[in-house]
């Protein structure tokens, strides 16, 4: 593939693939590999891969499944994510993951965890909490012992010990792979006409379902494609996304916001992918250093508690600041409990700084953009009227 456009297609082909045929070629190669699902925001996928174990991305179902199933099993005031997911376990979609992992996103994920354990009982489940303390003693302390808990229960998969040595060259491993994520994003909000987001979004997607170091590979790549194309630049409005962290949006929403008017330089789309903020050392305890990465060099989202009040939408002004953006659009999945009470601060942040946003909700399986893409170009329009009157 050397070009942007045969890239992408191969990236939507693993997009729209809800049965995860990559994955499970990979993993019918050798009767010894095994595969881990994990839930979105963040998991340490290096222990992982330390173990020889393929992390898969579970994101729903997309707009392309009808959930049948998976409405008996929750209320229609939760949001669509957990339903979709059962939806892939009782329809055998995931009839070959070997664990699934649940990270501390709301109570409603919390509960899906449970119901995982009975509808799967031989497989292993884990409820992944990570610690809302970021005091090195105490939260990392707490954090240390679930990475070892964790690595305990791969071991358990495999069947052999995972060595601190492995756990290292793992490390190494994704450090380059968030070092190329982020070459991505920076390249976008540099020239977002020749990275238009839907396109980025789906070369992140293919790192759900692909070992990492294709993944790697598919990013440098596109990099060194994307970056001799010519492609026409466009008076448009730079906006940062916000409030998607984990149930993701149809692809044609990102598609209509683009057709807006709107250059989207920032977003927090599959937040796993640079999660950690600065590379994790290699020397020295490797559980240690996973946890005082994400102690002291962690994103931002409404999933993880801000301990002073004051810091609340600090990170999103400094991101505004830095990416050059004209404003925000908050984008929150219907019924998503830690976006839409997040989202009233952060808007408090911005109206104090005098940044314009929008906000509104959607589903996965949204399928009237008609609506959106006004609203986004009313937006666009607006912030142009207002940086011309100035």
């Amino acid at each position: 593939m050397k070009n942007t456009s045969e890239i992408i297609e191969y990236c939507q082909e693993l997009y729209e693939d809800i049965d995860f045929t990559a994955t499970r070629k990979w993993k019918d190669a050798d009767p010894a590999r095994k595969v881990v699902g994990y839930m979105p925001v963040y998991v340490p996928r290096e222990l992982m891969h330390a173990g020889g174990i393929l992390s898969l991305g579970i994101l729903g179902g997309g707009d392309s499944m009808e959930v049948i199933h998976g409405d008996a099993y929750y209320q229609s005031y939760i949001c669509r994510i957990p339903r979709s997911t059962i939806e892939l376990a009782v329809t055998k979609r995931l009839d070959f993951v070997d664990g699934m992992l649940f990270p501390s996103i709301c109570d409603v994920i919390r509960n899906l965890s449970g119901m995982w354990k009975l509808l799967m009982p031989d497989v292993y489940v884990r409820y992944f909490d990570t610690p809302q303390n970021f005091i090195s003693g105490i939260g990392g302390d707490y954090y240390v012992n679930e990475l070892r808990e964790l690595k305990e229960g791969l071991e358990g998969i495999i069947g052999r010990e995972i060595t601190d040595d492995q756990i290292r060259n793992s490390i190494a491993v994704y450090n380059e792979n968030r070092r190329l994520v982020n070459a991505v994003y920076d390249f976008r909000t540099a020239e977002p006409w020749k990275a238009p987001s839907w396109e980025v979004y789906l070369l992140m997607r293919a790192g759900m379902v692909l070992p990492v170091e294709e993944h790697s590979q598919l990013m440098s790549d596109y990099l060194a494609a994307a970056v001799s194309e010519d492609k026409p630049m466009r008076d448009n409005c730079r906006i940062i996304l916000q409030g998607s962290f984990c149930e993701q949006p149809p692809l044609n929403l990102i598609k209509s916001i683009e057709l807006s008017g709107c250059y989207i330089v920032d977003d927090d789309y599959m937040l796993v992918t640079r999660w950690l903020l600065e590379d994790v050392p290699t020397d020295g305890d490797p559980l240690v250093n996973l946890s005082e990465a994400f102690i002291k060099h962690s994103g931002e989202t409404a999933a993880k508690y801000v301990p002073d009040a004051a810091d609340k939408g600090k990170f999103l002004i400094n991101a505004v600041k830095d990416k050059a953006a004209e404003g925000v659009i908050f984008a929150a999945p219907s019924f998503c409990d830690p976006a839409l009470l997040d989202r009233p601060m952060m808007a408090g942040a911005l109206s104090r700084t005098d940044i314009p946003y929008i906000s509104f909700k959607y589903a996965e399986n949204s399928g009237q953009m008609q609506p959106i893409r006004e609203q986004a170009g009313t937006f666009a329009d607006t912030i142009k009227l207002w940086s011309e009157a100035s």
